[in-house]
């Protein structure tokens, strides 16, 4: 059986300072490269940066962060979280992360997605009535240029390619590439038709009500006789030394995010009641060491899936705190998850 590996996931949210000052795009750049660093030294698995075109985050260029980070770090994986590879280029994304890989001697993972915010369609010219063609043709390319070898490819949303050859190429000779997925069914049978890992995101709700996507996956691999490859989920949540404090420090700052991006979609404000609703029965994993372990433990199994990542950063909260969110993440939940998991 694979080992089962967990990671941590940003999208670079500007934090606070001690002194309630929101930090400058920069700092937070800044301030997730010492996150990663000392989720390095704990022994974290992943660290997996989320590509916004927003002010509130200040990551809208991943693989450049994680070059940073590849420099001061040994072990740790390098993600996305995800690429919106629909308003990018296919080979220039290659290229980047191919380029992280050697700089972080192999470590550097791609996770491609479509995306659940729109900015970075009309901010690099893309129709957005083109979404779904956008994500299709160019994951078709993307998926040939993991073989290393002249691609002849042609499509509507690039140019041709013509017996191209891509480089640098990776020392291991393929690019580690998962497929994000919101809950579509049919990004689900595609990700298994490409042979490539899925990567549910799952940000409300029960976990178990993405059981059926799961299965689905496995089923389609085997149908399509490509490799089902062990599943990955990536959940919001926060930890803190009590659960009172973890829930003091990021309900009001995330409520102001969701508030925020739910005005733009058309939905209520985020009730108080509706928040400890999901702390306890949903997707926010927030709390102290031993509860939040206990609920990743629970949506391990209830999935079965082979790799976990939190979320861990949401709006405005303090910069002390999310270090020490990491720090708790690395030497408190992560050795609790395992043993829960163990003991059946």
């Amino acid at each position: 059986m694979t080992e089962l590996t967990f990671g941590l996931d940003t999208f670079g949210d500007r934090p606070e300072d001690d002194n309630g000052t929101l930090l400058s795009h920069g700092a937070a750049i800044r301030q997730v490269v010492d996150e990663a660093v000392l989720a390095d030294e704990l022994g974290v698995d992943v660290i997996a940066l989320g590509e916004h075109h927003r002010p509130e985050y200040a990551i809208s260029s991943p693989e450049t962060v994680l070059a940073g980070i590849a420099g001061k770090t040994e072990r740790i994986r390098l993600a996305s979280g995800v690429t919106v590879l629909s308003s990018d280029d296919p080979v220039r994304v290659f290229q980047r992360f191919a380029t992280v890989d050697a700089l972080s001697n192999g470590r550097a993972e791609v996770i491609l997605g479509r995306g659940s915010f729109t900015e970075s369609f009309p901010l690099f010219g893309y129709d957005m009535a083109d979404y779904d063609k956008l994500f299709e043709e160019k994951i078709e390319l993307f998926v040939q240029l993991l073989d290393e070898k002249p691609v002849t490819w042609s499509g509507t949303t690039r140019a041709p390619l013509v017996d191209a050859d891509v480089f640098p190429k990776t020392d291991s000779g393929r690019l580690t590439t998962w497929v994000g997925v919101g809950g579509s069914p049919q990004s689900v049978v595609r990700t298994a038709r490409y042979g490539l890992p899925l990567m549910l995101a799952i940000i409300g709700g029960t976990p178990d009500r993405f059981t059926p996507y799961v299965d689905l996956y496995r089923r389609a691999a085997d149908q399509l006789g490509t490799v089902a490859h062990p599943v990955g989920m990536h959940s919001p949540g926060f930890i803190a030394d009590t659960d009172e404090q973890a829930k003091e420090l990021f309900y009001p700052r995330y409520k102001v995010m969701r508030d925020r991006i739910g005005a733009l979609r058309g939905w209520p404000p985020l009730r108080k009641q509706e928040f400890d609703y999901e702390v306890e029965h949903g997707s926010l994993y927030i709390g102290s060491p031993e509860t939040v372990a206990r609920k990743m433990a629970r949506a391990i199994k209830a999935l079965d899936v082979g790799r976990f990542d939190l979320i861990y950063s949401a709006g405005s909260t303090p910069a002390s705190a999310r270090l020490r969110a990491v720090e708790l993440f690395g030497t408190k939940v992560l050795p609790m998850t395992r043993e829960i998991l163990a003991a059946g």
